[in-house]
Parts: C-alpha cells; sequence; structure tokens
C-alpha cells in the first residue's frame, strides 16, 4: 500500500504540473519554472522537481507504467477478464473495509482499481514464467505418481448425527448405532450371490444421502478434484479396492460413515491431455514455494520488450531494486 500511495502521490503532482490552464514561464537557463516567489527567491523548476521526485518516487510509479503497458500488449485477450476481477475485489473491499480506508491509502477509488488490475495481469506473466522452469521429466513424474484413472463408484452414508450440542455420551451411543448399520449393510452384501445388485437395494434401504439415494447410491466417475474435499477419504478407500469390491473396513469422512462399491475403472488420461493442468499445478507449487519468480518474472517480460530506462540514475535504482527484493525474497523463504 505503500507503494501505491506513492503513485498516488506522483499522479497528484502530474495534474498540478500539467492541469491547471495556466502558461508555464520559463527561467533564464531555459528550463521551465513550476513555483515562482516574491522578487530576488529563485524559482522552483521542473528540472529540480524531477530530480527530487526521480529520488523518492519515480521508480514506483515508472515501473507501473511499465508494467501496464507491456502487459496489456503481451495479454490483450486477458484484459477484459483483469478488469472484472479488480472491479469485484474493490466491491468486495468496499463492503468490508469501506472507502475511506482505501482513500487513505490509495488516493481515489479508481486508482486502486487499476493497481489491482495491473496486479491481476501481472498474475498471468508469472504463472507464464513459472511453466517455462518446468522441466519435461518433472510432467512426467508427477504424472507417474499423482494421475489416476477414473473410478466409478456407489456408496451408502449412514451420518452420526453427531452435533456440536451432543454430550460425549450420546455421542458414543450415536457413532455405535452407525457403525452396527455399517456392519449390518456389509454382512448382508457378504451374503449375495450378486453384490452390486444387492449394493443398488440396500441404497434404498439405507442410505441417508438425498442427491444419491435414487440413483443407486452412484457418485459416477470420480477423481481428485471431482467430489468435494469431505469426499477425500472416500476417494482413498476406493481407489484401494478392486473393481467388483465394496469396503469391508470403516469409511469414515464428515459427513458420516460409508459404505462403498467400486463398480469400474476408466482408462488412464494421456499425459498430453493432462500435461496443462499438471503445468498450472506445478507452477502454482514453485510460486509459492520461491518467493523469487514473482520478481524473475516481470524482470524478464520487461527485458524480452527491450525495455531500456534512458535516465541513469533511475537506472541504478531499477537495478539495485531487483537486487534488492530478490535478496528480500530469498531470505524470507
Amino acid at each position: 500500500m505503500k507503494n501505491a500511495k506513492k503513485i498516488f502521490t506522483v499522479g497528484a503532482i502530474t495534474l498540478l504540473l500539467c492541469g491547471c490552464g495556466k502558461t508555464i514561464p520559463s527561467l533564464s537557463d531555459g528550463s521551465e519554472a513550476v513555483v515562482n516567489f516574491k522578487e530576488g527567491t529563485s524559482a522552483i523548476s521542473a528540472n529540480e522537481l524531477y530530480q527530487s521526485l526521480k529520488e523518492s518516487y519515480a521508480l514506483d510509479s515508472l515501473i507501473t507504467l511499465i508494467d501496464k503497458k507491456i502487459l496489456e500488449e503481451k495479454y490483450q485477450d486477458k484484459i477484459e477478464a483483469a478488469k472484472e476481477e479488480a472491479k469485484n475485489t474493490l466491491k468486495s473491499m468496499k463492503d468490508t473495509y469501506g472507502e475511506d480506508v482505501i482513500t487513505q491509502y490509495y488516493g481515489t477509488l479508481d486508482r486502486y482499481e487499476d493497481t489491482l488490475y495491473i496486479s491481476s495481469l501481472r498474475q498471468n506473466a508469472i504463472r507464464d514464467y513459472a511453466k517455462s522452469l518446468i522441466k519435461d521429466n518433472e510432467i512426467k513424474s508427477y504424472y507417474d505418481k499423482n494421475i489416476y484413472e477414473d473410478i466409478v463408484v456407489d456408496h451408502i452414508l449412514i451420518p452420526t448425527n453427531v452435533t456440536s450440542d451432543t454430550s460425549e455420551e450420546d455421542k458414543t451411543k450415536l457413532e455405535e448405532e452407525a457403525k452396527n448399520t455399517i456392519k449390518e449393510i456389509q454382512e448382508k452384501l457378504d451374503k449375495a450371490d450378486n453384490k452390486l445388485e444387492k449394493f443398488k437395494e440396500l441404497v434404498k434401504e439405507y442410505s441417508k444421502d438425498e442427491a444419491t439415494k435414487d440413483n443407486d447410491g452412484s457418485l459416477g466417475a470420480i477423481n481428485t478434484g471431482t467430489l468435494p474435499s469431505s469426499y477425500d477419504e472416500l476417494l482413498k478407500a476406493a481407489r484401494e479396492l478392486k473393481d467388483g469390491e465394496y469396503s469391508k473396513e470403516l469409511v469414515t469422512t464428515e459427513l458420516g460413515y460409508h459404505v462403498i462399491f467400486r463398480e469400474s475403472t476408466n482408462p488412464k488420461p494421456s499425459l498430453e491431455d493432462k500435461k496443462e493442468d499438471i503445468l498450472e499445478t506445478l507452477a502454482s507449487e514453485k510460486i509459492a514455494e520461491d518467493g523469487t519468480i514473482q520478481i524473475t518474472a516481470m524482470d524478464e517480460l520487461r527485458k524480452e520488450f527491450k525495455m531500456d530506462i534512458i535516465d541513469s540514475d533511475i537506472n541504478k535504482q531499477y537495478s539495485n531494486y531487483i537486487t534488492n527484493s530478490i535478496a528480500k525474497a530469498r531470505n524470507n523463504e
């Protein structure tokens, strides 16, 4: 927020310089005057102001201008999405903290929205750079270890009906009743000749999952990310079964207890089909693990556009900024 406040200050001064409608007088050395005083007191020149600003605020403001220009050219197809994200974030911040807090740091709501917009565009560059660091062997390794076949699974849900207000005594009793119901279902399956057919009958008789009860308890073809995280333990248990098997151990989730039936297995998706998803996942991991990526990504993009900071003082500030930012990110890891 401090950097953005500096940018706002530069913008405000620029308006003072350019937006007043007055003719700007020249000094004896040919430079333009920004502020005049009484006779005998030398004026403040535009050169003096520029020199002062570049020592304090210019780099922050310049980086914002540079990034906006190159990002809008690089990610033309992402502009509308970035604007929408910025608009939604601004609304959320206004609702949470109020306009006064935002304007205290950013000067205007429009300036804050623009900051959010540029930040959203930057994420595209950071993600693309992170992807460029990922090697083919990393993608293959992730594919082998983390990409599974879809499995077709049915389930019977028996909730415990335990709530935060339930006493310890009642909790034990309710959990025991639910476990006994699970055992009862498993025993009926043990005796059945056609396990799948029997399972579907038992779904209608026992399951308390109203979303799947009328569809033979089917969860469909499931995989990592297919179901809410509340089903993670169920998916893990299903992977340990073979096609045509049902769970004989207690399967527990935050929803309650389950008996699951693994009907069939679909072919594992090809590496090519999953490559982009894997790249996104590995890129996110790299960004989270290495704080320098966000700085280096933007530095590399500016080089790609052959950025050339003409003012030698600001150019030196930029070099120091990159070096110091990378060092700080490494210290924070």
